[in-house]
Parts: C-alpha cells; structure tokens; sequence
C-alpha cells in the first residue's frame, strides 16, 4: 500500500470509529444471519458504544435475546428478496407502502452508518439506495458495478460462485475488516439461554434420554427440497449408527449403549421426521437392545433447538440453519452437502462434509434442475454414519468397515 492509499485508509477507518448508529442490514435466512455474526461481533467490538440495529426478515426477530451483538433487530420485508416479495404479495399492501413506512423510520432513527451484507449473487443497490433516500451518510457494501453515490465505502466484488471461493463467513468479516472493524474470535455466536436448556432437559428426559446418556440430534429439513438428503437415508443412517456403536460399548452405567437418536425438523417438516423415523424404526436394533431411541420431542422455537443441539453430542443434517446453529454452539456436525454453493460449510467446528462430485455443482437452484439430485443421492446411509462415529466422542470406539469415501470432508 503506498503512502496515499495508507492515508486514504486510514482516514476512512478514523471516520467509522466515529460511527453511532449503525444500522446492519442482513436480509436472508437464518444460516446466512449466523454466518453473518462474526461480523456483527466485530462491529461490536470495534464500536462499543455504538447502537446497533440489525434489519432482517420479521422471522429472526426471535433471534434477538441470543444475539447480544446487537441492541435490536427490526423486520423488514425487502422486496428485491425472494421471502420479502412473497410476504408482501400475500398482505395486499399497494406497492411501495412498505418501503415508504421503513424510509420514514429510518430517517427519524438518524442513523449515521449502514454495512450492507449480501452474497455474491445478490444486488446491494436496493438497500443502499433506501439508505441514501434515508439520509445515511456512510454506507459499506459490496458492489460488482460502481456504485459512486450510493456507497460511501464501495468494497469491489469479486467473488464469483465456484472452487475455491471465499466462505460466507470470510466475505462478511473481509467487508468490516475493510473499514478497521476486527474480532478477536471469528467463531459463530449464538447464546443459548439457561431457560432453554432446561425445558429441553426436561423434554428428553421425558422421551425417554437420561441425564447422562449421549444422544445425536437428525434434522432432515432445508428450505430448498435441492438441499436434502433422503430422509429414509437419513433414518438409515442413524439406525447403522446406533448398530454399529451398541456392538463396541458396555451396558454398565448410564452413559454406557449406543446413543439416543433425536429426530427433529422445523414448521412444515413434519412429513420428513416422520419418514426419517420410519426408516430409523425399520434400521435400528432389535427392541430387547433399542433403548435409548427417541421420536421428535417437541421444541419450541429456535431458541430451544439451538439448547438441543448445544446438548448434543452430534448434528447430522442438511446444509441448512441448524447446521449453523451446531457451528455457533461448538457441537460437531454431519453436514450432507447439496453442491447448490461452495461457500457455506460448517465453520470453524468439527465436521464431515459429505457430497458427490457432479457436473452441475454449484447450480443455485432450490429444485435440482437435472432431476437426478446426485450430489447427495449419491452419498450412501454407511458413509454418513461412518462420518457420524469419526465425530463421536472417545468412548465411542466402534468402526464401520470404511466405504468408499464422498468426496469432500472438511474437519
């Protein structure tokens, strides 16, 4: 950096330290929020007394109490995200309502900064052109073309969908970075109540888990039916799981037998629990063995599936939320991998990462436009629980006869 530039940089770092009210703009789904945090945690840190305000989708309002982060979150449907436009189409509002009710609550909040954070594949114009209607002064985000006006601090993007492509974590930390904003701890953040672990305390062990018996959570669900795993594979899996570990530990204690299988899913996933715990019914071990098998204990919102996946010994699930979840609460993951995205593993957790090699990898596409869903399909139930075991904790020391690996883990 030559003398000029490192004037020029600091000068912007100098004018974001003086930042107070900041407005975050996250507008995506819950995983994308999570991976989003590290980010959110710099701003924090570099910003201590400033009053943050993350804008999302109205359904991470729930997220608010486990974020401390952030001073609020404000829901927002953006029309120019897929949600947004579907949410608003189905209120009726005449066009344009929506967007003048949240530039008039912008404008009276003063904000004096917005970080804009997007994918690569999104725009950052709309919001940053609502920011500029909105009087905000310095505004920071990624652009692929000039922004000039509507960007005070334009981050040129350059990040295209393919190998070897920056993490969405790393993009997010990169942008804040960019303007002298830095966390000492680049881990997912979620804090899990007290109040929700002891309700899922009290769930599984009225199912049927005892205080100290390992247990392995299966979530079978995704937003995009692109990104899931069969889930009568998925209940094959964890029954080959519970056989192969009931063949390696003891029956003297408590915490002794094969893990409990936790089977859960989120609105609308109902059918795919229930096909998941068919196929595990049909897996597991003889019912003279099988104690310790769980069906779906309820959970109330994700304050208590993420308490339920801080409890567990292990997630085996989808590339979707609760995989994010398992990163920000330090639990080991099993992540069956759509090749939709490269830039969303399991971050900075231990974890297998497990997929299929296809040619239309990195397709974007919430249907698989081939129809044959090989990315995953081609992973088989033995793989999955074979990765599942390497993850477990030591006292587990059964072995799968390995198979042929899925191309793609990750530790």
């Amino acid at each position: 950096m030559t003398g000029a530039a490192a004037d020029v940089q600091a000068e912007r770092v100098a004018r974001w330290r003086q930042a107070r009210r900041v407005l975050l703009i996250r507008l995506d789904n819950l995983g994308d929020v999570l991976m989003t945090t590290p980010a959110l945690a710099a701003v924090r840190e570099s910003l201590p007394e400033a009053q943050l305000t993350l804008l999302a989708a109205p359904s991470m309002a729930a997220l608010a109490p486990h974020l401390p982060e952030v001073d609020r979150i404000v829901g927002f449907h953006a029309p120019w995200m897929k949600a947004g436009a579907d949410a608003l189409a189905a209120g009726g509002l005449p066009a344009g309502r929506a967007e003048r009710q949240a530039l008039a609550q912008w404008a009276d909040e003063d904000y004096d900064a917005a970080i804009i954070f997007t994918v690569c594949t999104q725009s950052v114009f709309p919001a940053a052109t609502m920011c500029r209607l909105a009087g905000i002064p310095r505004v920071l985000g990624h652009a692929r073309e000039r922004a000039y006006g509507l960007l005070s601090d334009e981050i040129p993007d350059r990040d295209e969908v393919g190998d070897g492509m920056r993490h969405e974590v790393r993009r997010q930390l990169d942008l804040v970075g960019a303007v002298g904003l830095r966390t000492r701890d680049e881990r997912l953040r979620f804090r899990v109540l007290e109040g929700d672990r002891e309700a899922v305390r009290q769930r599984l062990v009225a199912a049927g888990v005892g205080p100290r018996q390992p247990f392995v959570v299966v979530h079978p669900g995704a937003s995009a039916p692109s990104r899931r795993y069969p889930a009568d594979r998925l209940g094959e899996s964890a029954g080959l799981l519970r056989q192969a570990m009931a063949a390696s530990t003891g029956a003297g204690g408590p915490g002794d037998g094969p893990p409990a299988i936790v089977v859960c899913g989120g609105p609308g996933e109902e059918s795919l629990v229930q096909e998941t715990v068919r196929a595990l019914a049909a897996a597991d071990l003889p019912a003279s063995t099988a104690r310790g098998l769980v069906l779906s204990p309820r959970v109330s919102g994700v304050g208590e599936l993420a308490a339920l996946i801080a409890e567990a010994d292990l997630l085996i699930g989808n590339n979707s939320g609760p995989v994010h979840l398992a990163a920000a609460v330090g639990t080991p993951v099993v992540d069956l991998y759509a090749l939709t995205n490269p830039q969303h593993t399991p971050w900075l957790v231990p974890s297998r990462v497990l997929f299929r090699d296809v040619p239309c990898r990195f397709c974007q596409k919430s249907l698989c436009p081939e129809g044959h869903h090989r990315c995953l399909s081609g992973v088989s139930p033995r793989e999955v629980a074979a990765a599942a075991i390497a993850l477990m904790p030591a006292r587990f020391t059964a072995i799968v006869p390995p198979p042929q690996p899925a191309l793609g883990e990750a530790a």
